[in-house]
């Protein structure tokens, strides 16, 4: 196999390879030979089918896969003695002429094909240790624990029905059939039937639970509302709307204890423990937020440190993905580019960036990664494949089979844990100052989603009933 370097510009590679027809010839009789003791064929004992025979029946077929081996084996080639990491699958160009390809095939002719490359850049790790990130810790007072219970107290609060001539209070279970309507034509998303709603919840848009109280059975009522500014569903967001409202049942609260028997009922064995639970889960949440904080501030501050070249194709492809999961939130939210500000031609350069960006990070990570030699257990990937196949009940054993079977998907697994090691890693020789900060000073948001967030999916907004 002979291969000469044609092309060096930037992270592109070319090169030429040649596997002469000796060699080609070589391979392919050694694969003839391979499958001569093992192929079975009606009239031949096992091992003894002639060679001749093998070549008349699958000479041409071993012939294009000893030529797609010879290929493999030169883009191996390549990645070892160029002493370069490839950053996308090679483009092998072949020959065109039909008649080259046919004596190629029929081992009378040299094999003479370009490979090109992409490769990943030699990135110089840099000083950290003059990055700064700040770790906001915020406590969980004692009220919010408490109104945590109260809430976990009311899902479990029992309802009886009240009196058919009795009015809905604050507080009360109400059943409702509703239709929305938008200057008098219904809207995808505002017709139910049966549904139950607490009056005084803010499960439903501001204004539509309060007109309910004093509703009685049988009522039905016409609600005049307006849906908030910054709702989800463009076309509803700000607008006037009426919902014709059916009531159907009402249901007085119950007595509701906070007490071990709340506990008891909610699967804790004390309220005393069930109050260090919740604060526990209450205090993760906070914990999650600071770290995700400091990660944007890392991440950050690696992006000003690091500047490169990048490999076209992991760029494009990372920016189709982020690109894709746009439009189809678009869709979803009935939006378009058409009225909006920016238009179509500068968000998309807005999320070429953040495509960019995100390649960017990721190689950093995978160098720091590399050279500090971080490993993801086994047993820290099984954990997480347990955690992801609990959103699949019933299906769990389909779920790791699928995973076990393909290793790319298992490496999509392992990506995520890998990162965050490298992260700790990174936070270790980094300048880390503590600020104490109120639950809703570590909750606020900038006004721009992180980019590294918004590329790897766009954010969803919740959706609300009566909506």
């Amino acid at each position: 196999m002979q291969l000469t370097q044609t092309l060096a510009e930037g992270l592109k590679r070319q090169y030429k390879v040649v596997l002469s027809a000796q060699d080609l010839s070589s391979r392919f009789e050694t694969e003839v030979e391979q499958i001569r003791g093992r192929v079975q064929l009606n009239g031949f004992r096992p091992g003894k089918v002639p060679t001749a025979h093998i070549k008349k029946m699958y000479g041409r077929s071993i012939m294009a896969e000893v030529v797609q081996n010879s290929v493999n084996d030169a883009q191996k080639k390549i990645s070892e003695e160029a002493g370069v990491k490839l950053a996308a699958e090679p483009k092998v160009v072949f020959p065109e002429d039909e008649a080259t390809i046919t004596r190629v095939l029929a081992g009378e002719a040299d094999l003479d094909f370009s490979v090109d490359v992409e490769v990943l850049p030699t990135i110089d790790l840099q000083d950290h240790s003059h990055i700064e990130v700040v770790r906001e810790v915020a406590s969980v007072p004692d009220s919010e624990v408490e109104e945590a219970i109260q809430r976990m107290a009311n899902a479990v609060r029992s309802f009886t029905p009240r009196g058919e001539k009795e009015k809905a209070k604050d507080g009360d279970k109400v059943t409702i059939d509703f239709v929305g309507t938008m200057n008098g034509v219904a809207f995808d998303g505002g017709t139910a039937q049966g549904v139950d709603l607490v009056l005084g919840s803010a499960q439903f848009i501001p204004g539509f639970e309060e007109q309910l109280v004093g509703a009685k059975v049988g009522d039905q009522k016409t609600l005049n509302v307006t849906f908030p500014e910054t709702y989800q569903v463009v076309d509803l967001a700000g607008k006037p709307a009426e919902f014709a409202v059916t009531v159907k049942a009402i249901q007085a609260p119950g007595e509701m204890a906070i007490d071990d028997e709340l506990a008891k009922k909610l699967g804790v064995e004390s309220l005393e423990k069930m109050r260090e639970v919740v604060k526990g889960g209450l205090e993760a949440e906070l914990l999650q937020v600071t770290r995700q904080k400091m990660k944007r501030q890392l991440l950050d501050g690696l992006d000003a440190l690091y500047t490169f070249d990048l490999p076209p194709t992991m760029v494009e492809q990372e920016f189709q993905a982020v690109w894709r999961q746009v439009l189809q939130d678009m869709q979803r939210d009935g939006k378009t580019f058409e009225g909006d500000e920016k238009g179509e031609a500068e968000t998309r350069a807005e999320y070429e960036k953040i495509a960019a960006r995100r390649v960017r990070l990721g190689l950093v990570l995978a160098e720091v990664g590399e050279k500090a030699e971080v490993k993801v257990s086994e047993e820290e990937v099984t954990k997480a494949l347990i955690e992801r196949a609990r959103q699949f009940p019933g299906q769990e054993k389909q779920f790791f089979d699928f995973y076990r079977k393909n290793p790319q998907a298992l490496a999509e697994i392992r990506a995520p844990l890998f990162e965050e090691r490298v992260v700790d890693h990174i936070l270790g020789s980094v300048r880390l100052t503590e600020k104490s900060v109120t639950r809703e000073q570590l909750m606020a948001t900038d006004d721009e989603p992180a980019p590294e967030a918004a590329a790897a999916k766009p954010k969803k907004a919740k959706a609300k009933k009566a909506e």
